[in-house]
């Protein structure tokens, strides 16, 4: 999965979507100036390679690319302060905010969104912070499993992130090498209860993080076969598409400075997509030298991540129209 330089696309862009190892686009706020702009541009990229998945980072709060005239969304955490005054309130926000999500993507022909977070809101993460729902398990597994549940509705998978969890540690893993020291146990009865959770409902995309959980593998978890085979395929039972973080990111590039070494890392640890993004070097040279013979598996996995747009046509959910869906969701961000 590949990201584009601009509004439209060059000659480099065009001639790197074109490419068969190529499997998905990820979208930036660079990439938006207005909704007919960002239409045009999703029709060129299907005009070249319609079997192409597209995807952004359209969470709510900080973590929104596209603002002007989407309806701007709540950070994760404000849905759970909602939740510890009146949780019954609190899901419905969830649910309509993922609705939400599907809803005004879809309609542009976007897949999907990398959401919900499920990491644990340590208070300590520099980067997770208000990204998460909660500090406790057992919210964050309620008011993830609506934000799914509203995904769902309006034709749309979600993808979970970022496996094991993140939120424990303060390294931001875009900037520097993050290292989680706790034993297995504690991140399993913790963290991952809520993975297991989310798969148990049906979740169908997984985002590992780039973070070290030093007392368990040496590798960061979207590079390591213990956490993407041993847990999350083989006891957590995840049928899903896996999917790495970026591969550009400094606490990836820790496991070697060969952009094709990292990539095979990830891909041979079980990632069925890899994401180079704010990297065009990198994707040259992997499209020129990166030999990998992408698995049928990985391929029917990846498709079912397309949006489905018979689900996407629904006009209404939980009783409310998406007009009215909007108003209730930006009342709590006001």
């Amino acid at each position: 999965m590949i990201d584009i330089e601009g509004f439209d696309l060059k000659s480099e862009d065009i001639r790197r979507i074109k490419h068969p190892l190529v499997g998905g686009i990820i979208l930036f706020a660079r990439n938006f100036s207005d909704r007919s702009q960002l239409s045009e541009l999703i029709l060129a990229i299907r005009e070249i390679r319609n079997g192409l998945v597209i995807s952004v980072d359209h969470e709510g709060g900080r973590v929104q690319r596209f603002r002007e005239s989407f309806t701007l969304l709540p950070d994760m955490g404000l849905i759970g302060k909602n939740y510890n005054h009146d949780k019954s309130q609190a899901i419905i926000i969830a649910n309509l905010t993922g609705w939400i999500i599907a809803k005004e993507l879809g309609e542009l022909g976007i897949d999907f969104s990398f959401t919900p977070v499920l990491d644990i809101d340590y208070g300590t993460s520099s980067v997770i912070g208000n990204r998460s729902f909660h500090q406790n398990v057992d919210p964050i597994i309620e008011l993830s499993a609506a934000l799914h549940e509203g995904l769902n509705h309006g034709g749309m998978e979600g993808v979970g992130k970022h496996f094991p969890g993140h939120g424990y540690i303060k390294a931001d893993t875009h900037q520097e090498i993050a290292i989680d020291p706790r034993n297995f146990e504690d991140i399993k009865n913790a963290d991952m209860k809520i993975f297991e959770s989310l798969i148990q409902i049906g979740l169908f995309g997984i985002m590992p993080s780039h973070v070290i959980y030093s007392a368990c593998d040496k590798m960061p978890s979207g590079l390591s076969s213990f956490w993407l085979q041993r847990q999350l395929r083989d006891n957590l039972e995840f049928k899903g598409a896996i999917f790495s973080d970026d591969m550009s990111m400094n606490a990836a590039i820790i496991c070697s400075k060969d952009i094709k070494i990292r990539v095979l890392m990830a891909l041979n640890a079980g990632c069925d997509m890899v994401l180079v993004c704010n990297s065009p070097n990198d994707v040259d040279l992997l499209l020129n030298e990166l030999e990998w013979q992408v698995t049928e598996g990985s391929v029917l996995r990846i498709n079912k991540m397309k949006l489905n747009k018979i689900q996407a046509k629904a006009n209404n959910y939980k009783g409310f129209s998406l007009a009215e869906a909007q108003k209730f969701v930006t009342n709590i961000t006001n």
